[in-house]
């Protein structure tokens, strides 16, 4: 008995050893590293809505890099996934379907390359300030001179469109605020936020939560899960136009917003930063008050109302940003295809 353990610990060891060989990284635990992301198909059985799974990864960053936004990667096969699935099929003229047809994924995988990577965290990573925690009243914010992250690990995770929980699940034992450690992270496109075509129009849907661009011959070139107004504060209607693009916005909170949760009666402003109310852009809209922007919160994003405006992943709002120009047209629709 007791050589049998033994045993097995080696044969663990050994594997974790050829592992580190291959690819470079560290075996990640818990069905969830880079080896089983890589080789991962999805079907009815390798994917939850649940539950983090490698194919629910490895589906998700496919999707993000074609920009056809998930939203946050966390490896669960949720709604926002489900959406950028059909609008992929959509894009590609195949049969809309909640599950991964053969031809979705022979496109998808079109790229070849694969889903994780290794990444050196540098000095920069881990400079800060960080602030140690988020108040929840918006008035409370206006006095912090800047809207940072909260620690370095929140900041990789949003660099390279992940949450949080999914990048300590790839990484058991890290260390994300020191410099020089090497990491496992997913590959949506570098970690940075490259830009689709430009977007001749842009479409938002009010009912389904999403933001779509297309280009001058009418081809989805984008596609994005989105918070899009309240019951309190509907976003608007029709058409409206862009009329300016502002990154790293400095937020100024209006009393005649009436927001609910906000007692103040004078006007404050709130200093730029990724935990700023509006993320790190604001793209204006020819309608007083309305555009669209990021939020300090990814996690929430098509699963909470916004304050009228349209809200997107920092990433994702980035990326819209890059895609549109000054009058580029907006059209908000109830519930359109």
């Amino acid at each position: 008995m007791a050589e049998d353990v033994v045993r097995r610990a080696a044969v663990k060891v050994a594997f974790a050893v050829t592992l580190i060989a291959l690819t470079g990284v560290p075996a990640l635990g818990a069905g969830i590293d880079a080896a089983a992301i890589a080789s991962a198909e999805p079907s009815k059985k390798t994917l939850s809505r649940e539950k983090p799974t490698p194919a629910g990864v490895r589906l998700q960053v496919l999707l993000d890099r074609a920009h056809f936004s998930p939203g946050e990667i966390d490896g669960k096969f949720g709604e926002n996934a489900r959406k950028a699935l059909r609008a992929f099929a959509e894009a590609r003229q195949l049969p809309s379907s909640d599950e991964v047809t053969d031809d979705a994924w022979k496109a998808l995988q079109a790229e070849g390359r694969p889903p994780t990577m290794t990444y050196t965290i540098t000095d920069k990573d881990v400079a800060g300030p960080f602030l140690r925690k988020l108040p929840s009243k918006m008035e409370d914010l206006k006095d912090i001179p800047k809207l940072g992250y909260t620690s370095p690990r929140e900041g990789l995770a949003e660099r390279f469109h992940m949450s949080e929980q999914l990048l300590a699940a790839l990484n058991p034992g890290r260390h994300f605020d020191r410099a020089g450690e090497t990491i496992a992270v997913v590959d949506a496109g570098g970690g940075g936020s490259a830009a689709p075509a430009k977007a001749d129009r842009v479409e938002i849907d009010k009912k389904r939560q999403t933001v779509k661009l297309f280009d001058k011959s009418n081809a989805l070139i984008g596609f994005y899960p989105a918070s899009v107004g309240s019951e309190e504060k509907p976003s608007p209607s029709g058409t409206l136009k862009v009329t300016e693009i502002d990154p790293n916005p400095t937020y100024r909170y209006n009393p005649a917003y009436h927001f609910k949760g906000v007692h103040s009666r004078k006007p404050f402003k709130i200093m730029p930063g990724p935990n700023n109310p509006v993320g790190t852009v604001w793209v204006n809209l020819s309608a007083d008050g309305y555009g669209i922007h990021g939020t300090p919160s990814p996690q929430n994003i098509s699963k909470g109302q916004s304050h009228g405006c349209v809200r997107l992943t920092n990433w994702d709002a980035e990326r819209v940003a890059a895609s549109v120009a000054k009058g580029t047209p907006v059209a908000f629709v109830e519930g359109g295809g």
